[in-house]
């Protein structure tokens, strides 16, 4: 493998090559560009006019993404432009797979099986991958004896090569390369080109894969909420949801029969946001579901969920709420993983929060013991349960914020009490926080 500094007078400095010290003799140019923003063009106006002509074709596609276009069609079209530009034979977006830590093809024109069958690269390994983990441009100007880990690049024939990271926010998202088949200088203002193109396609594809993740994870969470609440004799109760706005979590709420004729109620909260947090909260909602059949005891259930989720989800936790209503309504058995109380309000009194121990959060501590805590319902009474989304400010504490709860719920008509919380918590005031609200009253004495 050798070294070259071809480059580096005009505006790039040049490491040393890439690649096992036993490789075959083939030029592998790492670029650092230096600090000066834009093209380092020092030759001919015909040159800047070129270049200036390639960016706009780029910024013009890219100014039109974010509201035509979804991830796929985006990057088919900018890599389209990219490869008449540039004048390449192909021209390939990997995104990054954080978990795995993958290089994925997601997008390519001139080498489409690179998508089809599912090519990926470690990050760290062979071209793309060195690309990734160098956060640098990567100029191969001889391929045919490179140290390449996808053997597609080979099997198509392809001489040279140019990869630039797709950075966005700081952020690694991928990366975008180049190639010809026939042996090709890339010039610094190409890669400069590609940079650009790079650039807009990591923003964008933040963009367009946030939406995406949230409407994605919307949709799943929605659908493992009760569409509607079960119409029991002795009971009405109403719920509602509203997503946070910076982006979605893991609040869910449930309530489901149990075979003993009781009904159980789940009120739980994720960590994390995102489409991951959904995922997990789908699984740990049909566990709960699942134990429920097998116990009526509250606390007996969040700890076989406690060992589900430590096994299986070790990465995960949760807050979650769960009780047992007898079929009389006359009294309920609660358990909480590190949730917030439930507000009671008996009638003719000020409510208050149930005074349930917040046992060790789901995920921590496999064999803590946990504890039910019964409480009773006369006739008239109304229990709030709710998320910390509701009552988690960044300008008060969360005890002052469940004051304010206290002060809004009252031994009313749910629909009327869930109303009066809303307005009194949220008001118009967007939260960066779900919120899940579930509120119930024992109606009659039978």
């Amino acid at each position: 493998m050798q070294s070259t500094d071809r480059l580096s007078d005009a505006g790039a400095d040049l490491g040393n090559c890439i690649g096992p010290a036993h490789a075959s003799p083939a030029v592998i140019v790492v670029i650092r560009p230096k600090r000066t923003y834009g093209c380092a063009v020092k030759n001919t106006q015909g040159s800047l006019e070129d270049v200036t002509r390639r960016l706009e074709i780029i910024q013009a596609i890219s100014d039109q993404v974010l509201v035509h276009l979804e991830a796929d069609e985006f990057l088919d079209s900018l890599l389209e432009r990219v490869r008449e530009v540039m004048n390449v034979d192909t021209a390939v977006v990997l995104l990054l797979d954080r978990r795995e830590r993958i290089l994925v093809a997601t997008a390519a024109k001139g080498i489409e099986e690179e998508v089809s069958q599912a090519a990926h690269v470690p990050v760290g390994q062979g071209f793309a991958g060195r690309v990734a983990a160098e956060r640098r441009p990567v100029l191969i100007p001889d391929a045919t004896s490179a140290d390449l880990f996808n053997p597609l690049l080979v099997q198509r024939g392809l001489r040279s090569l140019l990869g630039v990271p797709l950075i966005g926010r700081g952020k690694l998202v991928g990366v975008m390369h180049v190639g010809t088949l026939t042996r090709r200088v890339f010039t610094e203002e190409e890669t400069e080109v590609l940079q650009h193109a790079a650039a807009h396609a990591a923003l964008a594809v933040q963009s367009l894969l946030s939406r995406a993740e949230r409407a994605g994870a919307l949709e799943l969470q929605r659908s493992l909420v009760p569409s509607a609440l079960p119409d029991v004799h002795g009971v009405e109760w109403t719920a509602r949801y509203r997503p946070g706005t910076a982006s979605l979590g893991g609040d869910w709420y449930d309530v489901f029969p149990l075979p003993s004729g009781e009904f159980g109620i789940v009120m739980g909260d994720v960590a994390g946001h995102g489409f991951a947090a959904a995922v997990v909260m789908g699984r740990m909602r049909s566990a709960l579901r699942a134990y429920a059949l097998e116990s009526t005891d509250p606390a007996e259930v969040l700890h076989k969920l406690n060992r589900k989720m430590q096994h299986f989800e070790p990465d995960a936790t949760a807050t979650v709420l769960y009780a047992v209503c007898d079929p009389s309504w006359e009294q309920i058995r609660l358990s909480s993983a590190g949730h917030c109380p439930p507000v009671l309000a008996l009638p003719g009194s000020p409510a208050a929060p149930v005074a349930v121990k917040p046992d060790v959060l789901i995920g921590l501590g496999e064999e803590v013991p946990r504890q039910s805590t019964t409480v009773k319902l006369p006739p008239g009474a109304l229990l709030c349960f709710y998320t910390d989304g509701l009552v988690e400010r960044r300008s008060s504490s969360i005890d002052s914020d469940i004051d304010r709860l206290c002060e809004a719920v009252y031994a009313g008509p749910p629909e009327e009490v869930s109303a009066a919380v809303m307005a009194a918590l949220i008001g118009r005031q967007p939260t960066a926080d779900d919120v899940a609200l579930l509120v119930m009253r024992r109606t009659t004495t039978a």
